[in-house]
Formats: C-alpha cells, structure tokens, sequence
C-alpha cells in the first residue's frame, strides 16, 4: 500500500488504526511537507504581481527548491513505514538459543539503525524547509505573509517529532557510541532550526497583530 496514494481520510484513519504503519514517523514528513507547500503557495502568490517585480526570480527560485523538497518529504511517508517493517520483523526472531540470540541482536540494531535514520532525514528537510520560510516571509506577497508563518510552525511541529522518532530508536541500540552520534544530528538539528521557526512565528504575529 503505497500511503501517499491514500485519500486524506483513508490516511488519517490508517494512522488511527493499530496498524503500527504509518506512525510518527510518516505523520512527520506529511506535515512537514504540508509546511513546503505552503511555502510554495506564498511564492505562488507572489509570482506575476508587479509589487514584486524585483525579488520574482529569487521567488521563482524558491519555487523550484520547495517542490523538490515536498516531493522528498512525501517520499520519506513511504520510506517512514518501509523502514519500520525490518524491525517489527527483527523483534519478532526466536532467541531461544544463544546462536539466535545473537542473530536477534545483529539483526535489531540494523533494523535500529535502519528505522533512525528515516526520521533524521525528515528531520533535515523540515529544517530545510523552515529556510525557505524564512526566505518566503522575507520577500513573499504581505497577503499570505500568515501562510508563511504557517508553513514555518508546521515544518518546526515535523522537526520536533521526527526527533522523538530518531530518539525512541537510538534510545535502544546496542552500540551507544553510534546512538550518541545520530543523537548529536537530531539535537543539532533542533538547536538550530526550532529557534529560527519562532522567530519566524513572532515576526509574523507581531505583523498581523501590529505588535
């Protein structure tokens, strides 16, 4: 089942369901990539209009780096649940003697490995698409500046939840060296991406509220 072809109510009742796919992980990227979209929809605005006539190639530019970067979010719903197959699969083998014992163990720290390092992908596109907000409240149409505060709140809300996805994962692998380092990603990720999505948020609201 290819999640991305889902209505958006088949999605969200696939999310609700026991099913163990989609989860975080998905739910992450797809808000993420709803954050680039509307960074696309400001930019759409903006195009065309003769108030914005000197910053429309830098706008168009923009435009053309927002669509991949949804395009990649939405792939990484799939790649999201994809991943999590070998470890639901690897905490399923016997161990009921020592050679499956350790087989088990071998084969739940790639799965780990494995199902980290989704998440921290997500986790750098919405910090790459909390960027272009930036870029899209700086020089996009005052008319959606609301959607661009939008689309940073939303890509910040992916971030931070992707990371708990990366965490709940490295927080069980064996080699605590290789978890520290991919923790060290996520936490530097976060340090410096959710505090540019806030000022992002209060640059907006004090502009819509006049503050």
């Amino acid at each position: 089942m290819e999640l991305m072809n889902l209505s958006c109510e088949g999605f969200l009742e696939e999310l609700a369901s026991k099913a163990a796919a989609p989860g975080g992980g998905g739910a992450s990227a797809l808000v993420g990539a709803a954050g680039v979209a509307l960074g696309s929809m400001v930019g759409s605005l903006t195009v065309g209009k003769k108030k914005y006539a000197a910053v429309e190639a830098d706008i168009i530019a923009l435009n053309v780096r927002a669509e991949a970067l949804r395009k990649r979010l939405e792939a990484l719903v799939q790649a999201d649940a994809d991943a999590f197959a070998p470890l639901a699969a690897a905490y399923g083998l016997p161990k009921d003697t020592p050679e499956q014992t350790a087989h088990k163990a071998a084969v739940l720290e790639a799965a780990l490995d494995g199902a980290s390092a989704v998440p921290l992908q997500i986790m750098e596109k919405c910090a790459e698409g909390i960027a272009l907000a930036e870029q899209y409240t700086a020089k996009g149409s005052v008319l959606a500046v609301s959607d661009a505060g939008c689309a940073a709140v939303l890509c910040k809300a992916a971030l931070q939840a992707a990371s708990l996805n990366v965490f709940i994962n490295t927080k069980l692998m064996a080699d605590r060296t290789h978890a520290a380092a991919l923790d060290a990603q996520a936490d530097a990720l976060l340090a410096e991406f959710v505090p540019r999505a806030d000022e992002i948020f209060t640059a907006v609201s004090g502009k819509l509220r006049n503050k």
